[in-house]
This record gives C-alpha cells, structure tokens and sequence, in this order.
C-alpha cells in the first residue's frame, strides 16, 4: 500500500483470515508472541512485518497436525486420510477461524473478515464470514 501512496489507499476493502504482523492489537497474542519468538530462533533475518513469514508458519502448523494425527504410521494413505480430516485452530488465523477439511472437502480454511485500509493499516471490521457448503 505503501509504494501506491497511503493517500491513494483510504476505504480500500479486502478480506483476511490471518493476524497482521504490524498490528498493534496482537502485540500482546499469545500466538503471535510464539511467532515471534520462532523467527527469532529460526529465521531471525526474516521480516516480521512481513504477512508471508506468517502464512508460511501458519502452513507449516497446518503440516504439524497431519503429523500429529498420523502417530507413528506415516504411509501415503494414512498421510492423505488426516489431511481430509482436519479440524482445529492455528492461533496466527483471526479469532474464529478454523482449518476444517473432510473426505469431500479438501479446502482446509473457508473463512475470513472483511477489513478497510485507514491512515496507514487496515481495520478489521464485521463478524467473520463463512463460506462453508453446511455453515
């Protein structure tokens, strides 16, 4: 936003299901504090402003889990079983959201919050949206 002008960029919309890194209300987030702390430790040249180095965590946990639930019989079959049996929280995704797959829907997130770019970030605003086929 920065580059186009921040004047440019007032009431600009857009969606987002994860916690941006630059805003001050997740200073103090548990989940966000863990984050920090883990590209500190492993990748302590990485920007931590940067929305990306969150995504990729947020993927890795998402890898994290189907390991976890795969125990110790890691063949492909039991690997792709517990991908399409996901359901819990990564605690970087906003407030809400939840990675849910099933053997007939291997979207893993399908929800998000509308946000608003004002002075130089954006605001979330409204309740988080779901487009899940039973929601």
């Amino acid at each position: 936003m920065k580059p186009a002008g921040y004047e440019n960029d007032q009431g600009i919309l857009s969606t987002q299901y994860l916690k941006d890194p630059k805003d001050p209300n997740w200073k103090d987030d548990p989940a966000m504090v863990e984050w920090r702390a883990f590209m500190t430790k492993w990748y302590p040249e990485g920007d931590q402003d940067d929305a990306s180095t969150v995504f990729g965590y947020g993927a890795a946990k998402g890898i994290e889990q189907v390991l976890k639930q795969c125990g110790d019989d890691l063949t492909r079959e039991n690997v792709m079983r517990q991908a399409a049996n996901l359901n819990f929280e990564i605690g970087i995704y906003l407030p809400g959201t939840r990675i849910k797959t099933s053997p007939t829907d291997y979207a893993p997130l399908e929800q998000l919050q509308m946000m608003r770019f004002k002075g130089e970030s954006w605001e979330l605003f409204g309740p988080i949206m779901s487009g899940e086929k039973n929601s």
